[in-house]
């Protein structure tokens, strides 16, 4: 009897596990798109402070335009962000990340030429992940709203991308980490 047992919690278990196994992974995909929103609110968020450091901290006009189109830019898309995340009951970080505070913490401590270079960089290499991570959602969402907010923000984060690669070579910067 306890034979008959074992196998049928084996057989019920195995029936069960493929069910179980598509809602994990229809939940994970879900998660995907929950885990970009909220990855977009920090790094949209670090993009308006950085901006505003730009504008306080920087000696060329080029950053200092840079940083000022960073704060216009990122607000809005900060404010339709927070928009989206209430209707998809997404609750949005209120602080940036930790790499975001990394970054904001070592741009703090320079100044002049060399605080527009660094800045630079780190604009540089964030577009680049930025407009990666946008049109892979924008293409492989799974959420349409959101979908729809990375195919809308894309165009901007890639003039954001042309704009840093023109302001990196007007500091003399090859926008590589050293």
């Amino acid at each position: 009897m306890r034979k008959i047992v074992i196998t049928s919690i084996v057989a019920l278990t195995m029936a069960a596990a493929p069910a179980f196994a598509k809602g994990k992974k229809a939940s994970s995909k879900q998660m995907s798109d929950q885990a970009f929103v909220t990855k977009a609110a920090e790094g949209g968020m670090a993009e308006v402070e950085l901006g505003k450091m730009a504008q306080e901290k920087g000696t060329s006009q080029q950053v200092k335009d840079f940083g000022q189109r960073m704060v216009t830019d990122h607000s809005k898309a900060n404010d339709e962000l927070k928009s989206l995340a209430q209707t998809k009951n997404i609750t949005l970080p209120s602080h940036v990340g930790p790499h975001e505070k990394a970054t904001m913490d070592r741009l703090s401590k320079l100044s002049g030429a060399a605080f527009d270079r660094a800045y630079m960089q780190a604009m540089l290499m964030d577009h680049k992940k930025d407009v990666n991570e946008f049109r892979h959602e924008s293409m492989a969402g799974k959420d349409s709203d959101v979908k729809s907010f990375a195919s809308k923000t894309l165009p901007t984060l890639e003039d954001h991308l042309k704009m840093a690669q023109d302001a990196n070579r007007a500091v003399g910067t090859t926008g590589t980490k050293k």
